[in-house]
């Protein structure tokens, strides 16, 4: 298109998990384990706060600051409603952050750009592109448990390169693991920029690890922390996240916010999610239960799989054997027999694959064609 920026023509987009039809989900034809929702439906309440929104609710506008979540959102993590920001997904608070603190600079210079770590979320670098800002990619470790350990000097390579903002996931993906508060901390007080700490997996986490609130509650000022209810309230199809920070930072960030960005169902729904916590916590637990026994399957099976914190694990294929199957073969098997998971085609995640932890159900058929393949490779080896 001639009206396009450079940037844009150039742009590779950012490529989201295979989506099968609603009608192949409902008739049970797929099981879908390659995007991480939660294998459990939300709560009773949510359903009943949706219905309640009546004709005059859908005919006002919703509140633009979405205030009655901000005060149930505050309320729970021990803030101020001024330390909340609601956004239509996390996805929306990433863009916020990058245009409110990053450059555009057409790739003349670095300075003002963002800092990643490599693996990480690939949405910074294509929310990067699109506002024609730089991106410092720090390469992470390659750890003995298949994880991928966050390099010493993260914060010095970001100072280094003049970096205002640095992402990092926490609990990581796609390996599933967990930084201490102890090195947060550290690499906050490093970090000349602002510390973006993205906690989409957090509530799959240990119940006691504070995570980023703990340095929010330390009054340490250039960290904000991206919560999500898509995965652990399964509402990802409602598109709904928030952020936690200084009250400072939280106005600066509402001004560039969209007005009216969150639905009044969204809302609605959103501020029942989080009031019924008995109802999350008992759907973690039921997660991290399953986690471990299918990390402990795998793990028998010869795959290597790091510990995990989130609600998925990374698997990394045996590769012993010259005529083992690649992870590209495992994913096609899977795919065959109508489970979806998730394969990277990149250098370093290329023998590795990634499972959305289901039901007990969902996790036994997983093994059950991995049983079945690795069968067929027995039988079928040369003598």
């Amino acid at each position: 298109m001639p009206w396009e920026r450079d940037n844009i023509r150039s742009l590779h987009a950012y490529v989201p998990g295979e989506q099968p039809s609603a009608e192949q989900t409902a008739a049970g034809r797929v099981i879908k384990l390659n995007t991480n929702e939660n294998a459990y439906p939300p709560s009773p309440a949510v359903l009943s706060a949706v219905h309640g929104v009546g004709a005059e609710g859908l005919r006002l506008y919703p509140p633009a600051d979405a205030a009655p979540f901000r005060r149930a959102a505050a309320g729970l993590h021990g803030l101020t409603p001024q330390q909340v920001i609601a956004t239509n997904g996390g996805d929306e608070l990433l863009r916020l952050l990058v245009t409110v603190c990053c450059q555009p600079t057409g790739g003349r210079a670095f300075a003002g750009g963002l800092g990643m770590t490599d693996p990480s979320y690939s949405l910074y670098q294509v929310l990067a592109e699109i506002h024609d800002t730089p991106v410092l990619r720090v390469p992470r470790g390659d750890g003995a448990d298949g994880g991928f350990p966050l390099p010493d000097d993260y914060a010095q390579q970001l100072n280094a390169a003049g970096c205002r903002l640095a992402f990092l996931v926490n609990p990581h993906a796609p390996s599933g693991g967990l930084e201490s508060v102890d090195t947060l901390r550290a690499l906050a007080r490093s970090f000349d920029g602002l510390l973006v700490i993205d906690e989409a997996y957090i509530d799959f986490a240990p119940e006691a690890y504070r995570g980023g609130l703990a340095l929010i509650d330390e009054g340490l000022d250039n960290v904000i922390v991206l919560r999500s209810l898509s995965k652990g309230y399964a509402l990802a199809g409602l598109r709904f996240g928030y952020g936690l920070a200084s009250a400072e930072l939280i106005a600066t960030l509402d001004k560039a916010r969209d007005s009216y960005n969150l639905d009044i169902l969204a809302q609605a729904a959103a501020t029942a999610a989080l009031g019924d916590q008995a109802y999350a916590r008992g759907r973690w637990q039921a997660t991290r239960d399953e986690r471990q026994r299918l990390v402990e399957a795998l793990r028998a099976r010869g795959f290597q799989v790091p510990d995990s914190h989130t609600n998925f694990v990374l698997v990394r294929v045996p590769t012993g054997d010259a005529h083992a199957p690649t992870a590209e073969t495992y994913y096609q098997s899977l795919k065959d027999a109508g489970i979806l998971i998730r394969h990277f085609n990149t250098p370093r995640l290329a023998d590795r694959l990634r499972i959305t932890v289901g039901t007990a159900e969902q996790n036994d058929a997983v093994l059950a064609v991995l049983d079945r393949l690795e069968f067929d490779v027995v039988r079928h080896a040369p003598a």
